[in-house]
Formats: structure tokens, sequence, C-alpha cells
């Protein structure tokens, strides 16, 4: 690809690009550039809003640039800050060790491992030693500290900030000076961090890096961002089956933020995907089958998508689903609300009484399945497609 192609591919659904003029540049030095995202092994499973940067990052492999996975398995010990309204507990050694393993083994299932450097960042951050660290804080002040939004608003609500939170920065930043990174890839709550790791560069008389920040993904209700303790995610180790139904069910205007963030498709194909929708050329619920299957091979192998497609279809096309189906939010405990409960605040029955009657006589189905018991508790933590008799259908989830 010539330049102009490549920065297409690197504009991509990024939010910022500081600066492209710098990255143009150095393109123009045709070898492949460095560029690095850094992970820190907080949890052992991850969902696709985690991989947003994680699919970027293989677009940019595609061009023959050198990825370089960190994994922040120091400073996972001390906890990041970035978005948090109180100091976040630090990882046990054993906790590193095992999330680890389970972040190489499914980043792989996106990056090629023969063309991704894994590093970890106790390999420079360890010899460092307690000199090194003093000096490397020496390069801050607290003044400049307290300018990130996180800190700032922590300070004026006279909320505590642990000293060791001051070194995050700094440590994401050096790392930018121990792999010599052209190009740094964070999500939008990472700004800060990166810009530290520019001004480091400079002060060692490097070249700086340039910067790549993505947005936050938004999960299934398409308001608030993925995430696990919403129930609102794809866990990328979700089952074929549930993988594709949790995607079937998004709308049909985040299907193309989908597209934009998590497909490896041209945008160009997505485009014109998004005129034949419009034009009335092709059902919405087909792109987001397309859509559905790469996600679930991605993950899952060639053809699981195809299979999960073709069991989709039986189970609720051939039942003549309605091409628009309610949505409707309900106020859900912890513990569940009773499907009979849940029909009735659905609005998809008139009573209780009504909806143990129709259970009993098999009228209900939930996702597809016929439900048999009124009385068996839903989170609706994913959501729910509800269908009682033939006529009476919604998309139910917990708010």
């Amino acid at each position: 690809m010539d330049i102009e192609e490549q920065l297409a591919v690197f504009r991509r659904g990024a939010d910022e690009i500081l600066r492209e003029d710098e990255l143009r540049q150095k393109l123009r030095l045709g070898r492949p550039l460095r560029i690095k995202a850094g992970f820190d092994p907080t949890a052992p499973d991850l969902h696709l809003g985690h991989t947003v940067l994680i699919n970027k990052l293989r677009q940019l492999q595609d061009l023959g640039h050198h990825i370089l996975f960190l994994i922040g398995d120091f400073t996972g010990r001390i906890g990041d800050p970035s978005g948090k309204n109180a100091t976040r507990p630090p990882l046990t050694g054993e906790d590193i060790e095992r999330n680890a393993a389970t972040y190489r083994e499914q980043v792989f299932r996106i990056l090629d491992p023969e063309r991704t450097e894994i590093v970890f960042n106790s390999t420079w951050m360890e010899p460092l030693g307690a000199a090194g660290m003093v000096q490397l804080a020496s390069r801050q002040t607290v003044a400049r500290m307290l300018e990130r939004d996180d800190f700032h608003k922590r300070y004026q609500d006279h909320q505590p900030i642990a000293i060791h939170e001051f070194l995050y920065p700094l440590i994401q930043g050096y790392d930018s000076v121990a792999l010599n990174a052209d190009v740094e890839l964070g999500g939008t709550d990472q700004k800060f961090n990166l810009l530290v790791g520019r001004e480091l560069q400079k002060q060692e008389g490097g070249d700086p890096q340039v910067i790549l920040t993505m947005p936050i993904l938004e999960g299934l209700d398409g308001v608030q961002k993925m995430s696990k303790s919403l129930g609102n995610y794809v866990a990328v180790q979700d089952s074929p089956e549930d993988m594709f139904g949790k995607l079937m069910s998004i709308s049909d205007d985040l299907m193309w933020r989908y597209y934009e963030l998590l497909s490896l498709r041209p945008m160009e194909e997505v485009r014109a995907e998004h005129e034949r929708a419009a034009a009335g050329e092709r059902n919405p619920r087909d792109i987001k089958f397309d859509l559905a299957m790469e996600l679930v091979d991605r993950f899952h192998g060639s053809g699981a998508g195809e299979r999960e497609r073709d069991r989709f279809v039986q189970r609720f096309q051939q039942q003549a689903l309605p091409d628009e189906i309610p949505e409707v939010t309900l106020e859900i405990p912890e513990a569940g609300l009773p499907l009979a409960n849940l029909l009735k605040q659905a609005g998809l029955v008139s009573s209780t009484s009504e909806a143990r009657n129709l259970v009993r006589q098999g009228g209900v189905r939930v996702d597809g399945e016929k439900a048999s018991d009124a009385m068996a508790l839903f989170t609706a933590e994913s959501p729910l497609l509800i269908q009682v008799g033939k006529r009476r259908i919604a998309r139910v989830s917990r708010g």
C-alpha cells in the first residue's frame, strides 16, 4: 500500500491520531514501524470491548508493521488508575502469571503469533531498581500529574490518591522508551499516559511516538460501554452459540459500529453494504449474519459461524420473527425475576396468572426454547428474545 492507503487503515475507527503529520513522516521511512500496545493482566478473560485495540493491531500487522504486544506484569502490580475514582488494588504475582497465560491464548485468535512480539515490562523495570525509579519520578511534577482528569477529580473531591499511582503513567511511558516505539495504541482513557511516553522519549533524545487512541466499545445495549459487570458483553471465550446469538441481538445502528471496530473486512466493503441496506437492496439482518459469522469464525475456527447461522435460522427465522422487535428494559434484581413476572412487566401478558397458563400450555419461548417453568428466574444480563404465542414478542434486557 502507498502511504495514503496505509493512513486510511490507521484512521479506521480511531478516535484521534497525534500527530498525523509525524505518522506520515514515519511511514515515508519505508520500514516496518514498531507499534506498541500494553495490556495489564487484570482479569483472566477478555470481551469484545478489549479486542478493539487488538483488532487494530491486526489491521496494522497486515500492513507489515512490527507489533509489540506488551503484557504489563510490572504495572499490574500497581493497578492502572485510569478512569477510576478510587485506588485499585494491585494484583498478586500468581494472578498476573495466570491471567497473562490466558491473555496470550486469547489474543492469538486475532493476531498472527509468527509476526507478534510478546514483551513483559518487568524485563526492564525490575533491573531499573530503586535509584532508577526515583530518577524516573523526577521527570514529572505533581502539578502535571494532577492535570489528569481522574486524579484531578479525586483531588477536588478529597478522595485519596496513593503516591504509587503517580508512577503508573511514568512506567507506561518508560515502556515506550525501552521498546523504542514508533506508535502506541490505547483507549481514549489512556491519552495522558500515552503523552507521557512521548515526553520521556523526547527527554531521552529520541523520536517521539505517534499516539493512536481508539474509542470505548458500546455493549449489546448500544448505550453503556461493554462490561461484564453490566452484563452487556460478548466474551472471547463465549460458546459459538452464545456469541452468535448475542451479536444477532444488537440493533442495526450498532451493527455498523461493530463492523468498523471489530470486523477485518475492508471499509469500502462495509460502506457498500451500508448503501445497499439504505437502498433496501439487502436486509440488515443478513448483513448482521455476516458480521456474526466472521467473529464466531475468528474465535472458534473456520466454519463455526456458518453452523451457528444455520442453527439460528432454524430456531428463529422459521418461526417467522418480524424484522423489527420491540426492545424492553426492566429493573431486575440481581437474583433474577420469575418468568411470569418478567412477562407481565414487559407488557407481554396482562397478569402473572395468564403467564403461568401460557407457560403451562407451551405458548412461551425464551431465546427460541419452549419455557416449562413460569417461576424460573431470569436476570436478562444478556438480552432475551421472548415470544408469547405467535404475535407477542419482545427483546428484554436488564436496566
